[in-house]
């Protein structure tokens, strides 16, 4: 059964003698094309720590209460809200500032303390010149870190097209918080292990999945792309990081719920097996990430 691929649930007690494992939710976007439901199903199923709600048209994703009920059912907490901040959720809850402002309020009625959003187009006006100062006071007024995502350049024609604003590389950028995805690096032909040294406290979230480096948003089970994914995750365990990995792999190509659950299932066992704390000796004392 899938329940044997995987290991238990990670130790999260801070009060115990040995450093607190990084939880590893599942994104629902993993389960597309199906409902937050079974992903909240699905995450139970195979051990995950918890979920990472994608909010999109889907009313389930966009309820509070309605989220809680299935954490309280599933025993999963909701660790990240994803605001709708896609291209394919422009409809989601009217304008972008709401679209921020709302997913830090379901943030703190759901009990996590992440929103994931994706940098402004370059078309969204006082919204994109005034982001970075933005989400820090959204910060401030609702108690959650707004994680700003990697993205990457589009290119039509062999030339790229200005399409963020002002810029899909966050590292460089004024943000207090970020979210790291490997897929987004490998089409940006970027170095997550590099990028995590460089953003240093500023990492705040990571999904989890992997890029083979042909142009295309893949999302696929880690060590199945060129991504550095072993030796970044490697990274955070050894640098008492205190955020959470949430698992952002595509399943759409599966041959059904079996092959699924397998590949999530095989993605939570990769990141356990790279995030397990057990037996390092965490010399540093430090809750954030080395320089």
């Amino acid at each position: 059964m899938v329940r044997e691929m995987t290991t238990e649930k990670s130790q999260t007690d801070p009060e115990g003698p040995e450093a607190r494992n990084i939880p590893v939710a599942l994104s629902s976007s993993s389960v597309y094309p199906l409902s937050v439901h079974d992903a909240f199903a699905v995450a139970r199923d195979l051990g995950y720590d918890g979920i990472e709600v994608l909010v999109t048209g889907n009313a389930m994703s966009q309820d509070p209460q309605r989220l809680r009920d299935l954490s309280s059912r599933y025993d999963q907490p909701i660790m990240a809200i994803h605001a709708p901040t896609l291209l394919l959720t422009q409809q989601v809850w009217g304008s972008a500032w709401n679209k921020i402002e709302m997913s830090a309020a379901m943030a703190v009625e759901v009990g996590c303390d992440v929103v994931v959003a994706h940098p402004p187009f370059r078309w969204q006006g006082t919204y994109a010149t005034g982001f970075a100062e933005g989400v820090r006071r959204i910060k401030e007024d609702y108690g959650v870190r707004i994680a700003v995502e990697n993205m990457y350049p589009w290119r039509a024609r062999g030339r790229e097209a200005l399409m963020y604003l002002p810029h899909w590389d966050p590292v460089p950028q004024p943000y207090d918080h970020v979210t790291w995805d490997f897929s987004h690096a490998s089409i940006a032909e970027m170095d997550s292990h590099k990028a995590f040294r460089d953003l240093g406290e500023r990492l705040s979230h990571v999904h989890l999945c992997d890029g083979s480096n042909n142009g295309k948003d893949e999302h696929l089970v880690p060590g199945r792309g060129t991504q550095p994914v072993e030796e970044s995750l490697q990274y955070l365990r050894d640098s008492n990081w205190d955020g959470v990995v949430a698992v952002e792999v595509s399943t759409r190509k599966a041959k059904g719920a079996g092959e699924r659950e397998e590949w999530l299932g095989e993605t939570l066992s990769f990141a356990r097996r790279h995030l397990d704390r057990s037996g390092v000796n965490d010399t540093t004392g430090s809750s954030s990430l080395a320089p």
